[in-house]
C-alpha cells in the first residue's frame, strides 16, 4: 500500500539529511585540523596555552557532539512520526474496507445458500385454480426472511440487494430492482451467511419458499461451500440526510 508524503514531512527529511552530512562534514574538518596541526608549535606553547587552547577544543567538541545528538533525536522523531503515519492510514484503509463491504460496494466471496424460483404463472394446477406470478412481495418477503437469518450479502439474479435496493413492478409482470434493472424468471438469490440457519428461514412450514412450491412455482434451496456476490455497481448518493 502506497503512503503520501506531504510536502512539510518531505521539506523537514530533506533538511535533517543536510544538517547530518554539514555535521559530519564538520567533524572531518575538525578532526583533518587537530592530524595537520605542528606538534612542534603545541610543545613550544605555554601551560596556560595549552590549558586554553584544550578548553576551547572541548567546548567545541560538546557544541558538536549536543548538535549531533539534536540531529538524531529529530531523525528517530520523524521516523516515529512515519511509522505512526503508515498505521494510521493501515487503519484507516481496513475501517474503509469495512465500511464498503456493510455498504455492498465489494465483491464478496463466501458460505451460504442459492435459492432458485421458477416462476409457472398461468399453469393450471386444477381446473378452477391457475398459478398466480411471482410477485415483488414474494421477492422482498425472501430478502426479508433471509437477512434476518444473519445473512450478510445478497443478489438477486447479479443484482447486490443494499439497505436502499428497491423491488418493484413496471406494467403488470416486470420485476426491476435497484436503478431500473430487469429481473425475470428463474429468479437466482444468492445468500452468504451461516448456511442451515438462511435455509432454515426460507424453507420448511411456514417459510416462503415452500409456499411459493405449493402455489404450483418450481423451487430449490442448495447450500454452497462458497458463493461469489458481486458488489453494488450503481453510485450511492442521499438527498435529504444531514
Amino acid at each position: 500500500m502506497k503512503i503520501k508524503v506531504n510536502k512539510e514531512k518531505l521539506v523537514m527529511s530533506i533538511t535533517i539529511g543536510i544538517a547530518c552530512f554539514a555535521l559530519m562534514l564538520v567533524m572531518f574538518m575538525q578532526f583533518k585540523m587537530v592530524k595537520q596541526t605542528d606538534i612542534t608549535a603545541i610543545e613550544t606553547m605555554r601551560e596556560s596555552e595549552l590549558k586554553l587552547e584544550l578548553s576551547s577544543w572541548n567546548e567545541k567538541y560538546k557544541q558538536l557532539y549536543a548538535r549531533y545528538e539534536e540531529v538524531v533525536t529529530k531523525m528517530e522523531e520523524y521516523k516515529n512520526e512515519s511509522v505512526t503515519d503508515q498505521k494510521t492510514a493501515q487503519l484507516l484503509e481496513a475501517e474503509l474496507e469495512q465500511l464498503n463491504e456493510l455498504l455492498g460496494k465489494t465483491d464478496v466471496v463466501g458460505q451460504g445458500i442459492v435459492i432458485q424460483l421458477i416462476d409457472n404463472q398461468g399453469k393450471k394446477i386444477s381446473e378452477d385454480a391457475t398459478v398466480y406470478a411471482i410477485s415483488k412481495e414474494n421477492l422482498l418477503r425472501v430478502i426479508n426472511e433471509l437477512f434476518a437469518a444473519g445473512a450478510e450479502a445478497i443478489s438477486i439474479n447479479g443484482n447486490r440487494v443494499i439497505s436502499t435496493s428497491a423491488v418493484y413492478t413496471i406494467g403488470t409482470d416486470i420485476l426491476k430492482i435497484n436503478n431500473g434493472n430487469k429481473i425475470s424468471s428463474p429468479y437466482v438469490i444468492n445468500a452468504i451467511g451461516n448456511p442451515d440457519y438462511l435455509k432454515s428461514s426460507v424453507s420448511g412450514k411456514g417459510g416462503i419458499v415452500d409456499e411459493l412450491e405449493e402455489l404450483g412455482h418450481e423451487t430449490s434451496v442448495d447450500i454452497r461451500d462458497e458463493i461469489e456476490i458481486e458488489k453494488y455497481s450503481d453510485d450511492i448518493s442521499t438527498k435529504y440526510i444531514k
